[in-house]
């Protein structure tokens, strides 16, 4: 599949920590940066990425159970394109969104 369009589906069917997340990141929100969704990175798509900051944050899910070399793997490949990673289970994020947004904005920090 195109990787555009790979994205666009993928935007448009947002898990519900995507949602919960999305509005605190996006538009500068946070600590003035700007973060993308969906964005295809080598062969994989990163859920929220800030380019300037070189971070990624990826939510991890259901889907992500029993998966966690799979993962590390993903992991490797992005630090590789030279982004930092850091991820958050889908109920962190829907428990205590203003704690993944301090984890956040402290990751963004560090790039200063």
């Amino acid at each position: 599949m195109d990787p555009i369009a790979n994205a666009l589906r993928l935007r448009r069917n947002q898990t519900m920590a995507e949602e919960k997340l999305w509005p605190i990141v996006r538009g500068r929100r946070l600590e003035g940066y700007k973060f993308r969704r969906q964005v295809p990175i080598d062969r994989y798509f990163a859920d929220f990425v800030c380019v300037d900051a070189h971070l990624i944050v990826e939510l991890d899910g259901p889907t992500h159970e029993g998966r966690e070399d799979y993962d590390a793997q993903r992991t490797e490949v992005l630090q590789r394109c030279g982004y930092r990673v850091l991820r958050f289970g889908n109920e962190t994020v829907l428990a205590d969104p203003g704690g993944v947004a301090e984890a956040i904005g402290a990751a963004l920090r560090l790039t200063v």
